[in-house]
């Protein structure tokens, strides 16, 4: 059996009840529902995904295989019922996911994964044998990651032959830091290594409640100890590879600034990085 993990933005009880046991169904074991809340969703489950995969590093040993779902699937008019799946391979570990550009951005650059397997839901499932009927229904509904996802895993995983067309991931250029996971101490993950020397400041925007902004500058410190207490601080953070995190020993830095997933900082702070 395989641990299985699904990060998707259809969370709530009645939906996890359904993927919990449709997944059950399928592998034998229920998976591990990852909320991606909050106002940014993508940006959450790009720095999520990249992490999962990280996890997987330095073990020890062998380590078990995996399988990885991921849904995000906006509509946005570009797709006729939301963007297509698709499925890529990190090692002997599977993901399988909404093809969405910025969901993927995060293991594009930092794991080097440009192409994946990009899948059309009735040709995979015709594919598979189903009747003409079962397959649009399973191509017209409105919740495919629960009634298509979990199959597209299980055929892969399975090693069954899957009509997929190799596509490369668009690469999204902006470079400006933004911040993707507010984590429950309040400190605020962002989306690349700003590579920073300790001792040196970072002009960072505190919102205010009045819709003002103040700048603040914030000193780097090279880890959090090293941050005084109730000061903010920039350190290299446990997500990514050292990504960069704005924070308050003892106390939220997304409630100091103001921050929420989805927001820049400045666009200084790429000014004075480059």
């Amino acid at each position: 059996m395989y641990p299985i993990t699904y990060i998707t933005d259809c969370f709530d009880g009645n939906a996890r009840a359904r993927l919990s046991t449709r997944i059950g169904a399928l592998f034998g074991q229920s998976p591990t529902v990852v909320a991606a809340d909050g106002p940014d969703p993508e940006s959450f489950a790009a720095l999520t995904l990249l992490d999962c995969l990280q996890s997987l590093e330095l073990l020890g040993e062998e380590g078990h295989p995996t399988i990885t779902l991921l849904n995000i699937a906006p509509r946005d008019g570009v797709w006729p019922n939301g963007v297509p799946f698709c499925f890529f391979w990190h090692g002997k570990h599977l993901v399988a996911s909404t093809f969405n550009a910025r969901v993927l951005s995060l293991v594009r650059r930092e794991l080097g994964i440009d192409h994946v397997y990009v899948t059309d839901i009735r040709d995979a499932v015709t594919a598979a044998g189903f009747a003409p009927d079962d397959v649009e229904k399973i191509a017209g509904t409105q919740f495919r990651s629960l009634w298509y996802l979990p199959l597209l895993a299980k055929w892969v995983a399975d090693g069954r032959a899957v009509p997929a067309t190799e596509t490369a991931v668009p690469e999204i250029l902006d470079d400006e830091p933004t911040v993707s996971v507010v984590d429950n101490f309040g400190n605020c993950k962002l989306d690349q290594r700003l590579d920073l020397v300790p001792g040196t400041t970072l002009p960072v925007a505190q919102r205010n409640d009045d819709g003002s902004t103040t700048i603040v500058d914030v000193r780097c410190y090279p880890h959090l100890t090293a941050v005084p207490r109730n000061a903010p601080g920039i350190i290299p953070g446990s997500s990514g590879t050292g990504f960069t995190e704005l924070v308050i020993r003892g106390g939220s830095a997304a409630e100091y600034f103001g921050l929420r997933p989805g927001d820049a900082l400045l666009e200084e702070v790429t000014a004075q990085v480059a």
